[in-house]
């Protein structure tokens, strides 16, 4: 059947988009152009009338420095939507900022969103409908470690095994492929922002020093660890010292600072090895070959690939540019939607479905 000139018109300059909504970043990926966003996902607030006042790198720079009438939130959490209108407002803005370098401004795009593997159906559906409200003309959901493999280039159709570890703001995502679909999965709430608490709890416990969440990331991406560095780092922490209640600055080493990721660390290493523990042993075999891939923003943490190779006894190895792989991914997705239905998840409907 010919397609009518709107539909070609559609067809041929209407935006596909590819959405990582991450805990600690959105990533957009607009078909034909690669990566053209990536923001933090925080949304500065009026408190009285809860409207978006700032969105994205703004919003985080507002973050501790706010008057009393407006609040920075971070609206998704553990990799799930905790504030429906303020990310349906941060999608909005996102998408808007992408139709900025259409060619043709032509509304409603295609999107794609990437959600954590463990999510629940109504999760799912806040995705979902949050996309659809932010103006998407149909919405399609992928599952996190699917679009990373496929991002990171893995081959995921074919009859051997493969295995990525996406390690996030907010979730950690393990899962084994084979033949286009997931063999066994696990989904961690343990990732980034679970190590940033843990360094200002260490740094509480062990100088009396509140710092703030910030302060925590800038040390874990500088001098943070989870293997032993051929040479050790020191970095400055800075905050307010909690029994004189007056500014302090402490000198810390990446030693401390390796200590303080430990648990969070561990708990990552002992996911995997159940999710390896379940696997059949011609996966494990083929593993052995190919190695474990590890995508999302906190694989790039200093000498985690080392000890998780170490630990599993298997190579395991950082994609390229992990951060974006799930939106390449979900871009991708789009490039051949037809043909790669298969990897999508529940609630792949269009507007017109409702």
């Amino acid at each position: 059947m010919a397609l009518s000139p709107l539909d070609w018109l559609l067809g041929k300059f209407s935006l596909d988009i590819g959405i990582d909504l991450g805990t600690a970043n959105t990533l957009v990926n607009v078909r034909r152009k690669g990566i053209v966003i990536n923001e933090p996902s925080w949304v500065a607030i009026d408190k009285k009338t809860r409207k978006p006042l700032a969105i994205g790198a703004e919003a985080k720079e507002l973050a501790g420095r706010t008057p009393a009438n407006i609040i920075a939130v971070r609206p998704i959490r553990d990799g799930v939507i905790s504030e429906f209108e303020i990310t349906q407002a941060m999608l909005e803005y996102f998408i808007a900022k992408a139709h900025e370098q259409s060619i043709v401004p032509i509304p409603r795009p295609r999107v794609v969103c990437g959600i954590p593997s463990g999510v629940t159906e109504v999760e799912k559906r806040a995705v979902y409908d949050a996309a659809m409200a932010a103006g998407a003309r149909e919405a399609y959901l992928i599952e996190e470690p699917m679009a990373a493999a496929i991002g990171a280039g893995l081959p995921v159709a074919e009859a051997r095994g493969t295995m990525v570890v996406d390690i996030g703001g907010g979730t950690t995502e393990v899962a084994v492929f084979s033949m286009g679909g997931i063999v066994v999965s696990r989904s961690l709430r343990v990732a980034g922002d679970e190590m940033d608490s843990d360094i200002v709890a260490y740094a509480r416990n062990k100088y009396n020093l509140l710092i703030g969440e910030r302060m925590a990331e800038r040390v874990k991406i500088a001098i943070g660890s989870a293997y032993p560095l051929r040479e050790e780092k020191t970095m400055t922490l800075r905050g307010r010292n909690l029994v004189t209640g007056l500014p302090e600055a402490v000198e810390v080493s990446s030693i401390e600072l390796r200590e303080a990721l430990s648990t969070s660390v561990q708990t990552i290493v002992d996911v995997l090895k159940e999710t390896i523990d379940e696997t059949s042993p011609e996966i494990i075999a083929d593993l052995m070959e190919t190695g474990i891939c590890m995508a999302g923003g906190c694989s790039q943490l200093q000498g985690l690939s080392e000890r998780l190779s170490d630990e599993l006894k298997v190579r395991v190895w950082v994609a390229e540019d992990p951060m974006t792989c799930v939106a390449r991914g979900a871009g991708h997705i789009l490039d051949d939607l037809e043909h790669l239905k298969r990897f999508l998840v529940g609630l792949q409907r269009g507007s017109t479905s409702h």
